[in-house]
């Protein structure tokens, strides 16, 4: 049996969705039962026989977390600290999903898995404190981290892009961050796939893996990329909008944002055995899906 938590997210809507499409048995949950509370996460594991538990749960305001830095870091280092104890005691793997924010940013080539963590802001930061807490609290662990992540349950920045573009003639995005858009379809396909190999005999070796899609860009080429396939379909209705650059120093934030956060995938594609997918292929099987909701996108 599978534990799911943080069902209701865009992450773990794809997931149940995913493990349900493969008649794989789960249990989910999400604000029902407090992450913050080993004791409720230990209640709701009792009696239950689980090899595997997924966290997709987390505080992801990035730019709110610089003021409620002490709630983000419950969700965020506590959360899982609970929730890695838990899944030691019931001798249960974890499957615990982390970020690139946990990098600074000043490299230049993709991010290794043995590279020294350096968070240049809250949410980083206690996103790198949770990771750590897992390392602590248990060995049986895979720690995914992952980027720029989109999906069709909730708001992302594909749905924002679009509806943006069908209610301006203009659109202003960062030339000067580089990152590799990854839809939670193919970061689920690779949990499936870690679930599917224990599950056989031949488990992969616990640890941390990066899991984005392939290839890198900037939001600003990323949001050309979207506006381009987007009027191809029919989504993009204002096809007059012009997207224009500009520098991140143009269009302050809160919260700094890695100017370069690509992930290497050498990783857990040897691992796997697999190649994941380039992301403008993974964009169009977003936007082409049955799944995709319409109504974000509409003005």
């Amino acid at each position: 049996m599978i534990w799911v938590i943080g069902c209701k997210g865009m992450l773990g809507t794809e997931l149940c969705r995913q493990l349900s499409e493969k008649h794989i048995d789960y249990v989910s949950s999400d604000c029902d039962v407090d992450i913050t509370d080993y004791s409720a996460l230990k209640a709701f594991a009792a009696e239950k026989s689980l090899s595997f538990i997924i966290n997709c749960a987390a505080y992801t305001a990035v730019d709110k977390a610089e003021s409620e830095a002490e709630f983000a870091e419950k969700l965020n280092a506590l959360g899982p600290a609970n929730i890695a104890r838990v899944a030691k005691e019931c001798g249960a793997k974890l499957i615990h999903i982390s970020t690139d924010y946990v990098f600074d940013g000043t490299g230049s080539v993709p991010y290794t898995e043995d590279m020294p963590v350096a968070p240049i802001g809250v949410y980083g930061a206690t996103k790198a404190a949770g990771d750590k807490a897992v390392v602590a609290s248990t060995e049986a662990f895979y720690i995914l981290r992952t980027a720029w992540l989109y999906g069709w349950a909730g708001k992302n920045f594909v749905y924002t892009m679009i509806r943006a573009m069908n209610m301006r003639d203009s659109v202003k995005v960062v030339a000067d961050q580089s990152g590799s858009p990854t839809f939670c379809g193919d970061l689920v396909g690779v949990i499936i796939k870690i679930i599917e190999r224990a599950e056989s005999g031949n488990p992969v070796s616990f640890g941390i893996y990066h899991v984005t899609d392939e290839g890198e860009t900037t939001w600003f080429h990323f949001t050309q990329e979207i506006k381009k396939q987007a009027v191809e379909l029919g989504l993009v209705t204002n096809a007059e909008c012009v997207v224009n650059s500009c520098t991140t120093a143009e269009y302050p934030t809160p919260a700094k944002r890695p100017a370069y956060s690509v992930l290497s995938k050498v990783k857990i594609q040897k691992a796997l055995d697999f190649k994941l997918p380039l992301w403008q292929e993974s964009l169009s099987k977003f936007l082409n899906g049955s799944d995709f909701d319409k109504t974000r996108i509409q003005p």
